[in-house]
């Protein structure tokens, strides 16, 4: 099963092309199952609905809490912001929640959906941090309420949970480590998330926000990996199980780079 988690920069910068380069490198990837965040939506279109009508895949979405910040820095009030899954598989159940907010920050948040893949289905979750240098107290907070949305629908499918989602902290960080739950006591007693870059090539570009990128022209340094897809451990062949990992989305489409993050793709061991 491949995993992606991917930040999609809602509708900044040249985002019709953009839109277009993130089609292009999801089709390259052939995905089983992706969760979005930024993803926008205005009038009854939404970018999910439209990767996935062309990908042939369905889909999950829900809007952030309170969008006002959001819509404030683009000056168009009518555009939403929300987090979303695309699968090969149909969403048998999905619910979003809001999370936890400072005051300078707004509309974060988290979807759960249950997908139907052979053998048995699969809990999956995707998820978007606050983005403050500062916040990881904040984070923290955001963390504790992911985790027990995680142990309400985690359920006994025969499948571990799937975490996906731009926390915008780097691995160390306590609200990740918080999160794993294997470098520190678990929000949840007993519920273990292990980080799928654990399983990467030690040697492979890892920085989802990449000052290589040229929309983080200006930004603060030093690039970070602040996206991720954590699993609960399995043994090797078990489903679930981290087979593969790597970035993508890190190189321009036919002129555009398609978003200000790269993509996290995981090849996970079919239930």
């Amino acid at each position: 099963m491949r995993v992606v988690t991917w930040n999609l920069w809602w509708r900044f910068g040249p985002w019709q092309e953009r839109q277009k380069a993130i089609l292009a490198a999801l089709r390259e990837l052939r995905p089983d199952v992706v969760g979005l965040q930024e993803v926008w939506e205005q009038g009854g279109e939404n970018l999910a609905g439209w990767l996935a009508e062309d990908l042939g895949m369905h889909w999950a979405w829900g809007a952030y809490g309170d969008p006002g910040r959001w819509q404030r820095r683009i000056g168009d009030s009518s555009v939403g912001i929300g987090i979303a899954v695309l699968s090969r598989w149909p969403v048998l159940e999905q619910e979003a929640i809001g999370l936890p907010t400072g005051e300078s920050d707004s509309g974060r948040g988290a979807l759960y959906a249950l997908l139907d893949a052979p053998g048995a289905p699969v809990p999956f979750f995707t998820t978007h941090f606050s983005s403050s240098t500062d916040a990881s107290a904040l984070r923290c907070r955001q963390v504790a309420v992911l985790a027990e949305f995680v142990a309400r629908h985690r359920g006994a499918t025969g499948f571990p949970p799937v975490v996906t989602g731009d926390f915008n902290a780097w691995p160390d960080s306590d609200e990740l480590r918080l999160l794993g739950g294997y470098r520190t006591a678990p929000v949840v007693p007993g519920q273990v998330l292990i980080d799928a870059w654990e399983y990467a090539d030690p040697a492979a570009p890892s920085a989802t926000w990449d000052l290589a990128n040229p929309y983080l022209a200006g930004a603060f340094g030093p690039s970070a990996r602040v996206d991720y897809i954590h699993v609960a451990p399995t043994g090797r062949g078990e489903p679930g199980h981290v087979r593969r990992v790597w970035r993508a989305g890190d190189a321009p489409v036919d002129g555009v780079w398609p978003s200000d993050h790269t993509a996290v793709v995981a090849e996970l061991t079919d239930g």
